[in-house]
């Protein structure tokens, strides 16, 4: 596993990933995490820091935190299940300086209105903050709820985004 560590607005940022399959010289995010994010990954021993294969990345967060990127173009290698593909995937829809709900992402990936709950849990298990907007996802009363890099960054992202 490949990582580097890099400055933002929430606090130094870890960011993993693995060689690309499709862009020679490129990386695979796999995940981006804050400090103190629940389940976040630690740096393993056997992990190697490469600063220079996360440029890429690098450039575009630089960007967005600056307000000159809404979308990223990176390549992911997140795992999950297929559920939490299908809600990740349906979270890059969410389109910047908006926000939508549970229910309403429920709906988007064709699930029932009673699977609020795990559509709730694979935004929490979300391994690529920011890059997977789930800060833009927010409860049917319009409240700020669950954010696992924390409410107050939930809140910066979406003040910078405009929402």
């Amino acid at each position: 596993m490949l990582y580097t560590h890099i400055a933002s607005p929430l606090g130094p940022l870890l960011l993993t990933g693995l060689p690309s399959a499709t862009a020679p010289g490129g990386t695979a995010l796999a995940s981006l995490t804050v400090p103190g994010q629940k389940n976040a990954p630690a740096v393993g021993p056997d992990w190697h820091a490469d600063p220079a294969a996360f440029a890429e990345a690098e450039r575009q967060l630089g960007a967005y935190f600056a307000g000159g990127v809404k979308e990223f173009e990176l390549e992911f290698a997140a795992e999950g299940t297929d559920f939490r593909r299908r809600v990740w995937e349906a979270l890059g829809s969410i389109p910047y300086g908006a926000t939508t709900t549970y229910g309403e992402l429920a709906a988007r990936i064709g699930a029932p209105r009673a699977a609020v709950r795990a559509i709730g849990g694979a935004v929490g298990a979300n391994p690529l903050l920011i890059l997977r907007p789930c800060h833009r996802v927010i409860g049917a009363d319009g409240s700020l709820t669950g954010y696992a890099g924390g409410l107050d960054r939930k809140r910066l992202l979406l003040e910078l985004e405009g929402a």
